[in-house]
């Protein structure tokens, strides 16, 4: 390795420039991740994008810097409109309802916007929940959620808890940011892409796969009855998808799992004509796909397969209670009903515009929210149930023939 190029991976073709302080903060993230590999040669990628992401004190997600929102790198559903957070509240309802009452427990919880639009919702039906508990790792999202939600009695966790959780579980574009190994097939072998270096940059460096990643490609190619695809078709695993899930779901004793994130089940994830993967990554709110530029600056993400959570939720003891789009759950849960109000939205304060303006507005949430060519095809829901059976689907009900279970 030689200084003689500037070792700067902070010059996007075609992205804008990151400002002078956030380049020092990446390079520090650079530099770390550089005398890494010097240490022990390349590593997997699932390494890298740990790194990017959630290094102490210089990750993406540890790191004091604006993600969501206009002002960040991406936008998501609760950050659309409150109606999001309103509509998936009758989900929550039902089942504490059916349970005689229960709690929320949100996993990473973005600006706090779905915990302020639910609860206002859910207090509005009187069906508010004995607590609400957000588990965030990251400090500067912790402190901008306890300054939007401080007057509603929200508590935040460092961990999943201990103790038996009777409720909800909410995880809203959380696993899709779980590190994923990137693999390629060639004629001869499974390989894994490792980050390695070159003289400017972090580079792809081909090494063979392990066991356990074999292992995956040769078994999803026997479920699927085919090879996955040609020589030099890429994509991913997710390797600790299953173990996440049972550490969210041991202190489960009744209740729902609801997971909604961009992903696809087994056969669309592996499909021949993805023969590039699902590896991609956010940054003001443009979407490229090299992972290997301005770490610890932009979101890096891979698409969920849901077949391994289904999977995985069948071996921690949940049932499927349904499969299916944003879209269809949303409508399912009443989101068209919002259309109709005529005052101001009960979860923000009144803002003195007219009723048409209102309508207006909530008719573009709701299109954002359930188009196929915005949110409503590409995010996915998952439900597992322990205690429940089918019962309390308010968002997978009704809509038998648009239900995505048989693609699991």
């Amino acid at each position: 390795m030689t200084d003689a190029v500037v070792f700067d991976p902070f010059r996007p073709a075609g992205l804008p420039h990151p400002s002078p302080e956030a380049v020092a903060h990446g390079r520090r993230t650079a530099h770390h991740i550089r005398g890494r590999i010097e240490a022990q040669g390349p590593i997997p990628f699932s390494d890298y994008m740990e790194l990017c992401l959630n290094a102490p004190g210089l990750g993406y997600y540890t790191a004091g810097s604006a993600k969501f929102g206009p002002e960040g790198d991406f936008v998501t559903a609760p950050e659309i409109s409150p109606l999001f957070g309103r509509s998936v509240a009758r989900q929550v309802e039902s089942v504490l309802e059916l349970l005689g009452g229960g709690e929320i427990l949100e996993l990473g919880g973005g600006t706090g916007a779905f915990a302020e639009s639910c609860l206002t919702e859910l207090s509005r039906r009187g069906a508010n929940p004995r607590r609400y508990r957000i588990l965030e790792t990251s400090p500067d999202l912790r402190d901008r959620q306890r300054r939007r939600l401080g007057t509603l009695g929200v508590e935040w966790l460092d961990a999943i808890p201990e103790e038996p959780v009777d409720g909800v579980v909410f995880a809203n574009e959380v696993a899709d940011a779980l590190p994923v190994e990137r693999f390629r097939l060639t004629p001869e072998r499974v390989e894994s892409l490792h980050v390695g270096l070159d003289a400017g940059g972090f580079r792809w460096v081909p090494r063979p796969a392990r066991s356990a990643l074999r292992d995956h490609v040769r078994a999803v190619e026997r479920r699927l009855g085919r090879p996955l695809g040609p020589a030099g078709y890429e994509s991913e695993w997710c390797p600790s998808l299953p173990g996440w899930l049972d550490a969210i779901t041991f202190p489960l004793r009744r209740g729902l799992l609801l997971v909604f994130d961009y992903g696809y089940g087994e056969a669309e994830y592996y499909h021949p004509d993805r023969g590039q993967g699902t590896l991609g990554c956010h940054y003001r709110h443009r979407w490229h796909d090299d992972p290997l530029v301005l770490p610890a600056l932009q979101d890096i993400t891979a698409s969920v397969d849901f077949s391994a959570l289904a999977r995985a939720g069948d071996a921690a003891g949940m049932d499927r209670v349904g499969f299916t789009t944003q879209a269809w759950f949303l409508i399912g849960c009443g989101v068209t009903d919002f259309l109709a109000e005529n005052g101001p939205d009960e979860d923000e304060p009144a803002t003195g515009r007219s009723v048409a303006v209102r309508r207006a507005a909530n008719a573009h949430a709701v299109r954002q929210l359930t188009l196929p060519g915005e949110m409503g095809e590409r995010i996915r829901v998952l439900g597992l149930g322990r205690g429940l059976g089918e019962r309390a689907a308010d968002g997978f009900a009704g809509f038998s023939g648009r239900r995505l279970d048989d693609r699991l």
